[in-house]
């Protein structure tokens, strides 16, 4: 029992100066955000997301990826995009998941590329299309994402 509470002791002791730092780092973030840096409303976003440095709270996590969406960030579009899809932080709506997702995968971000390949292959959001589907995973592969090099792979491309 004494060690047990001696590890919680200092499990906590550790622990302490990271929950701090993720505090600080929120702070930070947010008057940057505040002032309309894209980067850090993204970065407010995820801690909104996550719980990082603030309680969780999805509806506003939404809200300041949209602002960075707004300003074309492609991971904000991508991540605003799943939102969409799953109705996390805002009520499910496929015309929205899909709006934001073909921003971010035309800006070239790998993981909407994937998704939207993964979309054209199965017809889910817009009409069938193998080939478009292909050169999605192709351009998301050649910038290293695993997923796409394992659908090339799986579709004999």
């Amino acid at each position: 029992m004494k060690t047990l509470l001696l590890s919680l002791a200092a499990f906590i002791f550790v622990s302490m100066p990271l929950l701090a730092d993720e505090k600080t780092d929120f702070e930070t973030n947010k008057k940057a955000a505040e002032q309309g840096n894209a980067e850090a409303q993204m970065a407010v976003g995820e801690s909104y997301f996550n719980g990082k440095g603030v309680a969780k709270d999805q509806k506003q996590a939404v809200e300041w990826y949209a602002k960075a969406a707004g300003q074309g960030l492609a991971k904000a579009q991508w991540s605003l995009s799943i939102c969409y899809l799953l109705g996390l932080g805002v009520a499910k709506d496929e015309k929205k998941w899909m709006e934001w997702l073909i921003k971010s995968a035309d800006q070239g971000f790998a993981q909407a590329q994937t998704s939207l390949a993964s979309c054209y292959l199965l017809g889910k959001g817009v009409a069938k299309d193998e080939k478009k589907a292909v050169e999605l995973y192709q351009k998301a592969a050649a910038q290293g994402n695993k997923e796409a090099k394992e659908e090339l792979k799986r579709l004999g491309k």
